[in-house]
């Protein structure tokens, strides 16, 4: 099994890509091209993740924190390998996408409202954003690029690479925009699936979809993202596996902070409410208990880790909010995967 690498890709404030050498935004025709350059799936790698940050973390921190979850994940396979048979028999070595963006602010709630702003604006198309355009062809660009089952001798699994996207706090809005983007894009570069069936072209989407305290109203499934799910007209966003999300009362920011901003509490203090399907509660389980599968084979999938997510740092009003970083959350993420099989 390899270290881990983690690859960063950096946003300004109106979510377009940042060169990583110069930090000027990328031109338009050169999108894809620099993904080439600086973004090349391994053809070891089974397993990519994309992750998105959330509030009031640094590029640094944001690297380091992706960096860590992979290393989270290494032990967990090393530790209890007869959770995961499927990643165990077919071969697992997990590769890294972190998204970073500005999301520093000052830790009080004008700058967790600040911070909401921001992310709504970057993500929503409306408003001038372009975080969803940029994420959707990063997702295309992925796609696209990684290993197709005809080229399984190159890989360690039979299937091809796997892509799982996994989002904290209000990075989880910026990524369910780019996949509800795709879902309406029109253009070759993005993720390709309908609810007809996949593109022959196409023959991946996103194979699940983590969404750790998201900072969003309880209902955004229904008022943000409707067309995460196949709706009408709408093919629905590219997505194999369930949307799962996690949520701890003791998580201030999506609590406390969320109610006062938006006269309810967040994803992140009290998990998803009403959405287009049909939901599914269970808890956030440790590393000697085997998640079945009827608890996670659903389109929307609450866990209640309020039992393990409890710490915040010393007076940090945020509480429990990026108390995520967890062997458990590993465990989590482990299942999805190994259920993506």
């Amino acid at each position: 099994m390899n270290h881990a690498p983690v690859e960063s890709v950096d946003l300004d404030e109106t979510g377009w890509l940042l060169d990583a050498d110069s930090k000027e935004p990328v031109p338009d025709h050169r999108l894809r091209d620099y993904f080439a350059e600086h973004i090349t799936p391994p053809t070891w790698a089974t397993d990519i993740f994309v992750y998105v940050h959330g509030w009031q973390t640094s590029p640094v921190s944001a690297h380091r924190t992706a960096e860590r979850l992979m290393t989270l994940v290494h032990s967990n396979v090393a530790t209890v390998p007869a959770r995961y048979p499927a990643l165990v028999d077919g071969g697992f070595d997990p590769w890294c996408v972190v998204v970073r963006w500005p999301s520093s602010s000052l830790v009080t709630p004008a700058g967790y409202r600040r911070i909401r702003d921001r992310a709504h604006a970057m993500g929503a198309g409306d408003t001038g954003g372009h975080a969803a355009h940029i994420l959707g062809l990063l997702l295309g660009y992925l796609n696209a690029e990684r290993g197709a089952p005809g080229a399984a001798p190159l890989l360690a699994n039979r299937d091809g690479q796997y892509l799982h996207l996994v989002g904290h706090s209000f990075g989880c809005r910026l990524l369910c925009e780019a996949v509800q983007w795709a879902a309406d894009a029109h253009f070759d570069d993005t993720l390709g699936w309908s609810a007809v069936g996949l593109s022959p072209s196409r023959p991946f989407t996103a194979d699940s979809m983590l969404l750790f305290q998201m900072a969003a109203r309880r209902d955004a499934f229904l008022s943000l993202f409707p067309y995460i799910l196949p709706s009408g007209e709408h093919n629905g966003a590219p997505l194999r596996g369930p949307i799962v999300a996690t949520y701890s009362r003791h998580d201030r920011a999506t609590g406390f902070w969320h109610l006062r901003a938006e006269r309810q509490p967040g994803i992140g203090h009290s998990g998803i409410g009403p959405a287009p399907a049909p939901m599914f509660t269970t808890s956030l389980l440790p590393l000697d208990e085997r998640y079945p599968l009827s608890a996670l084979d659903h389109c929307f999938v609450n866990i209640d880790a309020s039992n393990v997510y409890v710490r915040g740092r010393r007076l940090n009003p945020a509480g429990a909010h990026s108390d995520h970083m967890r062997p458990e959350s590993a465990h989590l993420l482990l299942t999805l995967a190994n259920y993506s099989r």
